[in-house]
């Protein structure tokens, strides 16, 4: 049990921003364990571009540009959100390098045409 956190790549076209039915065919772009901070991040996000569900849990939110962009300049400013949860673990600043490799596969992901979203499990 724990957060399990993934970023999934598609070249399907999603109904919407959060929310939306998997993808037909996908494939995972990145995998995280236990990561609250970038979780509490991502949950942000979330609500931002119009997502509902509280508990984000199994609740898709994609990836833009923008939003790298937005991730990038807060993780090298060390200023992800502090975010607890049941089974979640802690961030404990170790996780840097492994999400600025995100961020770019996503970004070379985005460049080829395809929508990269984000999900987790808990």
């Amino acid at each position: 049990m724990g957060l399990d956190m993934y970023a999934f790549v598609t070249a399907e076209k999603l109904a919407s921003a959060v929310d939306f039915p998997e993808p037909v065919k996908l494939k995972q772009l990145h995998y995280w364990r236990k990561h609250p901070n970038l979780h509490g991040w991502m949950q942000a996000l979330y609500v931002e571009k119009g997502g509902k569900d509280s508990d984000f849990n199994m609740s898709p939110v994609t990836l833009d540009r923008a939003d790298l962009d937005r991730l990038e300049a807060v993780i090298k400013g060390k200023k992800l959100p502090d975010t607890t949860g049941f089974f979640f673990g802690e961030s404990d600043g170790s996780e840097t390098e492994d999400d600025l490799s995100f961020i770019a596969k996503a970004r070379k992901a985005i460049a080829l045409g395809n929508v990269v979203f984000y999900l987790a499990w808990w």
